[in-house]
């Protein structure tokens, strides 16, 4: 973190100093942009302003079931100093940043989400009945400071308000302090440098609960709306040069007013770029008789995302082979959703799916052994020329959650109620790949639903965003009738 101007001494009233050549200089490296303040300014900056009320939140929801997960990862490393750093801000070009997002492990713990400060650092000091947790982070830079108006990247005359450490106690239920009373110790054990505490707060998040099934449902409510935006604005979409990039902006602007970012890069494929699986330049045009990808999600500003996958015929329509693809990869889905029940390993999921998949590329003509071959898992695999990736990945506060956790832990681990994953069976043929006839090449399906698993099965938390072919016709034509 920079070093800052001091502030004054004295109380909001005295005048400020104006920060020395040496402190400026460690507060932006663009000191050729500055302009020098003059002595009236510097003597009047600090007064003048209303008085701010200070009052103090109460805890907000998510503040319990934090302490909850402190608390497990306490009991996991009884003597132990942890350290949990919510990490800073990353440069995008020169002396401009990217959004900050803290850790998911850090908001995860803290419950300090789309707000948290860059920065941050959470502590676990160890106590003789487990720890005590501390949040550090750097107090404001208010108008009592030189920091205010001097300091681009923490002073309020640029950026706004700030939290203050009592507000944040109150709001987190939470121990702070400023950043500067935290010390790093030999001993202690980092995240992300540390891999047994890395991999257990990972391994944390496999099941989720109450208050994070919640908010998955929320984030693929506000996503839901956001494929009605974009099939409402297919018309449009055609009409533009890189109508990839059409898509990619409505539903941007969906997750940015009902959430807090998307979730990742959103993927919009049209055509054959629907057969590259992680295709994000988008900047390709949208045709006509072709079928569109989408695969997006909106990141709530709880930091929870959803991560859905639908493919639209541009058209309105599905022709013969594109419904035959579509509907083939909507049985794979139906297979792997049947498949997944409390109690049964998590890869079982995905090989419900790859059943479906080598048996119907078999009958089609596609691999040269039967479909029993091509799922031997040592001499076999040539089904998936046409979907190399798996079925599904645990789904949560990151969109690829939990990814830390041991194999035995997460492929091989049993199915159990709270845990929330995907579904996401595909098949793409390439525009050049002359295994398949020439009237397959160049389409790409994905359907991608986002899974709850309950004490009673499978709950499909985006079942309410049509997905068989007929119901994708249909909502195409209820939104978009003119294309």
């Amino acid at each position: 973190m920079s070093s800052a101007a001091e502030p004054a001494a004295g109380t909001t009233g005295d005048t400020i100093a104006e920060p020395t050549a040496e402190q400026t200089q460690t507060v932006s490296t663009t000191t050729n942009r500055r302009q020098p303040f003059g002595q009236g300014f510097l003597d009047t900056i600090s007064t003048g302003w209303a008085e701010r009320p200070e009052s103090l939140p109460t805890a907000r929801p998510q503040a319990s079931f934090a302490a909850a997960r402190r608390s497990a990862v306490s009991a996991a490393f009884r003597g132990r100093r942890l350290v949990f750093p919510a990490g800073e801000m990353k440069q995008r070009s020169n002396d401009t940043d990217y959004p900050f997002r803290a850790h998911s492990a850090f908001s995860h713990l803290t419950g300090w989400a789309a707000d948290a400060e860059p920065g941050a650092v959470l502590v676990f000091e160890p106590a003789d009945d487990g720890h005590v947790a501390t949040l550090y982070f750097r107090e404001r830079a208010d108008r009592t400071t030189s920091e205010f108006y001097s300091d681009a990247s923490i002073g309020e005359f640029w950026i706004g308000p700030r939290p203050a450490l009592q507000g944040v106690a109150a709001d987190l239920g939470l121990a702070t302090a400023h950043v500067d009373e935290f010390e790093p110790r030999d001993g202690d054990l980092v995240l992300d440098e540390d891999e047994d505490l890395t991999r257990f707060v990972s391994e944390l998040r496999l099941v989720k609960d109450a208050y994070e099934v919640e908010q998955m449902k929320l984030a693929v409510e506000v996503t839901a709306r956001g494929f009605d935006d974009i099939v409402a604005g297919l018309p449009a979409v055609v009409q533009h040069a890189r109508g990839e990039r059409v898509v990619e902006g409505v539903f941007h602007q969906r997750a940015r007013s009902d959430g807090n970012a998307v979730g990742y890069d959103t993927i919009a494929a049209s055509g054959p770029h629907a057969c590259y699986l992680h295709w994000t330049r988008n900047d390709g045009a949208v045709m006509p008789g072709d079928l569109i990808l989408i695969d997006a999600g909106v990141e709530v500003d709880s930091l929870y995302t959803a991560d859905i996958t639908r493919t639209l015929p541009v058209s309105g329509r599905f022709t013969d082979i594109q419904r035959k693809i579509y509907e083939t990869v909507r049985e794979a889905a139906d297979a792997a959703f049947a498949a997944a029940k409390p109690g049964v390993k998590f890869r079982t999921v995905h090989e419900a799916a790859m059943q479906v998949i080598a048996t119907r590329v078999a009958e089609w003509g596609l691999l040269p052994v039967s479909a029993q071959e091509a799922l031997d898992a040592d001499r076999g695999g040539h089904h998936r020329r046409y979907m190399v990736h798996g079925t599904s990945h645990h789904l949560g506060i990151d969109v690829h959650d939990c990814a830390q956790a041991r194999r035995d832990m997460y492929y091989d681990r049993l199915l159990e109620a709270g845990m929330v994953f995907t579904i996401e069976p595909g098949l793409y043929f390439q525009i050049d790949d002359i295994t398949v006839p020439e009237e397959y090449r160049g389409i790409g399906v994905r359907i991608e639903d986002d899974i709850l698993m309950t004490e009673d099965g499978p709950v499909n938390l985006s079942a309410a965003i049509p997905r068989t072919a007929d119901e994708v016709e249909a909502w195409i034509a209820r939104l978009s009738p003119a294309r």
